[in-house]
């Protein structure tokens, strides 16, 4: 680390097969985040769309919601079927393949114009959007390991605020060009990062690639968790914390556009600019990982996501206190997350896909978890029910963490040390 702390500055050189070393320089990593969060943002866009896209398709509110479930639902069984293909393929080569397909899925989306296109493109959207994933356990691959957390939190961060900011900018452009306006634009984007990470990226990570074949990647996937306490720990974490996340965001806009507020579409979507100022912080949790402090972070940040709900409690009053809890909430959940991903990852560095691919379906089934929680709840409870709620995945993992902080080994040392 250097002195000033701008340890993400420094390049380190990782082996690519027999040519040159490559330079995973702080640009390269800028990279990558930016990939991630133009991917992941795909499965998120359609939420402030859909009332346009039903009117426009003339699908029923029903099968206009379904839109949203089968984006995940794609997003899912990539998660399990796709990720894990970074342990035996060319990840490069994986990557741009993941992500000209995507720009296919897109276009069908901006196209379509009957109600079993759009929805066919958005499950196939969500299916190749795990492309994100991949790209994560990449970007830890060709980082030197004293500096992993540092590289995964910056990458982290990029995922998070493309989640964020994806509602925000599908609603804008919406209003300016219309719904099809934004696939065509994400389809774009996309076509630039295939060409853009072809020309830059390595043909081969740190980690040479396993030889299984696809049914035994995927029997080892499972059979990873059966074996690795801390891999089923650490994902246990991230189901709790992602449905606290998903609680909020999924929610929030209910009171907001009530009264006392009655805002708009547009000033609730801004929302998200607020809690990208937490989830930039993420980056300082790669840090304190990288010096041996991951389970005093992970504590503190348990801790914080509890407290956030305090504030998010008097949104009603205050709007000021409705920032202050966005900002400790996001805050939080990317800490964790960070630290999650850093630990499993170091756990097999040659199983990295399976690892972060296994690990995000718990991420999927919290989010999924706290959205049907928090916005059947409001319906029946009012908003104080949606926050006990997220104060009760919350407080859950901090329970978690405090019972088992001081019997988990540590990945990289197996000794008791951080859980």
């Amino acid at each position: 680390m250097t002195g000033n702390g701008e340890a993400v500055t420094r390049r380190a050189e990782v082996r690519s097969g027999d040519g040159p070393a490559f330079v995973l320089s702080r640009g390269v990593v800028i990279l990558f985040a930016v990939a991630c969060g133009a991917a992941v943002a795909n499965v998120y866009f359609s939420q402030p769309l859909l009332v346009t896209m039903g009117h426009d398709l003339a699908m029923s509110p029903a099968l206009v919601g379904s839109v949203v479930t089968l984006t995940h639902v794609g997003y899912g069984l990539g998660l399990f079927f796709l990720v894990p293909l970074g342990d035996v393929a060319d990840r490069r080569r994986l990557i741009v393949v993941q992500l000209l397909l995507l720009v296919v899925a897109l276009t069908a989306v901006a196209a379509a114009r009957t109600a079993a296109i759009l929805l066919a493109g958005m499950a196939v959207t969500g299916l190749l959007a795990v492309v994100t994933q991949t790209l994560v356990a990449f970007a830890a691959s060709l980082a030197p390991p004293a500096g992993r957390g540092r590289v995964v939190g910056l990458v982290t961060s990029g995922v998070v605020i493309g989640i964020l900011l994806a509602r925000t900018a599908s609603g804008l452009m919406a209003d300016l060009a219309g719904w099809r306006s934004v696939y065509l634009a994400s389809a774009s984007l996309t076509a630039l990062l295939a060409l853009v990470l072809y020309r830059v990226l390595p043909r081969h990570s740190g980690a040479p690639p396993t030889t299984l074949r696809y049914r035994e990647l995927l029997r080892s996937t499972i059979s990873l968790f059966a074996r690795e306490r801390l891999l089923r720990l650490r994902a246990v974490f991230g189901l709790l914390i992602f449905a606290a996340f998903s609680t909020l965001w999924s929610s929030v806009a209910l009171p907001l556009s009530e009264a006392p507020y009655s805002l708009s579409h547009g000033a609730i979507g801004a929302l998200g600019l607020i809690g990208v100022a937490g989830a930039l912080a993420a980056t300082v949790a790669g840090r304190l990982n990288d010096r041996g402090l991951s389970r005093r972070t992970t504590g503190i940040a348990l801790a914080l996501l509890a407290v956030s709900w305090l504030p998010l409690a008097f949104t009603r009053s205050s709007l000021w206190v409705l920032f202050l809890g966005v900002i400790l909430l996001d805050l939080a959940v990317q800490a964790v997350h960070v630290t999650n991903q850093t630990l499993i990852y170091a756990l097999h560095p040659d199983a990295g896909s399976r690892l972060i691919g296994g690990y995000m379906v718990f991420y999927s089934i919290g989010s999924a978890t706290g959205a049907i929680a928090a916005t059947s709840l409001y319906a029946v409870a009012g908003w104080g029910a949606v926050c006990a709620l997220g104060a009760a995945f919350s407080c859950l993992g901090f329970v978690l963490w405090a019972f088992t902080r001081h019997n988990t080994p540590d990945p990289a040392t197996k000794t008791v040390v951080s859980s």
